[in-house]
């Protein structure tokens, strides 16, 4: 038997409240409805320390369902830096809404402890990426898009450069660009508060992503910025990988299956076969934390099937001459 409709209507009302306070505590938004990502701590740009060559003087602390992080992995496993940089994966603790260390680090239980014992501003989000330093026991720096541009200087026995002098400003453009629009599109898409927000949000994904199909078509150069890969391709991956498994069915964001972007599906496989990028995927991981921890997007918590990712990143489909042949990425 239907319920009445006035309790159907108050109920609808009640959960749409509470679903505003939730979400206020998951995103801030404006008052367009907007979602708005808060800055992160230990953001400013510096340079290599003196001790970078030291093996274990720093650790890259990651985790494995955030994107944000992902690219700083990404950096760190093409450019072969686990001589001088140990990596520290922590683990969502869904109950208290935070990251945790499997084992104690540095005498901290969780990354909000380490980031109180650095120096973090009250009221600070204790987020992934970060690369800390055991000599100066302090925070080097936080800001993701800052650290892989610090990662990609760092002494390395791969001469590796993801930001090459001829594809300099095509880079920037593209990493600005998709920074606003994909990276961080999905998730004005998914923390949109309104039919506005969100459709302004998701046109401008797609309009990235068209302009990047367009940019890999027919004749195109293999990578977003030229022919050697680059900090662009870094930042667009971790969305990409991540838009079949999680983002189209719980951001919403599925106006075009990929298969449907051929060049961007090449590109995807091929950036995937690069040494090093397949340990940093974890597609379990991915979905659990996604479906399981944001209640206000998903709150039965339960975790959908979704396609294995060996069908993501296979050749399918073709690419009229693309031969899928991989570039020397040893420099």
């Amino acid at each position: 038997m239907l319920p009445p409709p006035w309790l159907v209507r108050g109920a609808r009302s009640l959960w749409h409240w509470q679903w505003l306070q939730l979400m206020g505590g998951l995103g801030p938004a404006d008052d367009q409805g907007n979602y708005r990502r808060p800055p992160a701590a230990f953001g400013e740009a510096i340079a290599v320390p003196g001790d970078a060559a030291e093996p274990g003087a720093h650790v890259l602390i990651v985790g494995r369902s955030c994107p944000w992080a992902h690219r700083a992995w990404l950096v760190w496993g093409l450019r072969a830096l686990a001589g001088p940089i140990e990596l520290v994966v922590v683990e969502p603790d869904p109950q208290a809404g935070r990251w945790r260390f499997a084992e104690p680090f540095e005498g901290c239980g969780t990354l909000a402890e380490l980031y109180g014992r650095c120096g973090a501003p009250p009221g600070a989000r204790a987020t992934v990426p970060l690369l800390y330093s055991r000599h100066r026991q302090e925070v080097v720096v936080g800001e993701s898009a800052r650290l892989i541009e610090l990662l990609n200087r760092w002494p390395s026995t791969r001469s590796l450069d993801l930001d090459p002098p001829d594809q300099r400003q095509a880079t920037a453009a593209w990493r600005e660009r998709l920074q606003h629009t994909v990276n961080d599109g999905v998730y004005r898409c998914g923390f949109a508060r309104t039919q506005a927000a969100y459709d302004a949000a998701e046109a401008a994904l797609f309009a990235s992503l068209e302009a990047a199909e367009a940019q890999l078509g027919e004749g195109g150069a293999p990578w977003l910025s030229g022919p050697l890969p680059s900090l662009a391709d870094v930042q667009l991956f971790p969305t990409l990988i991540r838009l079949e498994l999680v983002y189209a069915p719980l951001f919403g964001v599925s106006r075009r299956p990929l298969w449907q972007l051929p060049a961007l599906w090449a590109w995807r496989s091929r950036f995937h076969g690069l040494p090093g990028v397949a340990d940093s995927c974890w597609p379990e991981a991915w979905r659990r934390d996604y479906f399981g921890a944001l209640f206000p997007l998903h709150p039965s918590g339960i975790v959908p099937a979704g396609p294995p990712l060996a069908t993501l990143v296979g050749s399918f489909p073709p690419v009229p001459g693309d031969a899928g042949s991989q570039p020397d990425s040893s420099g």
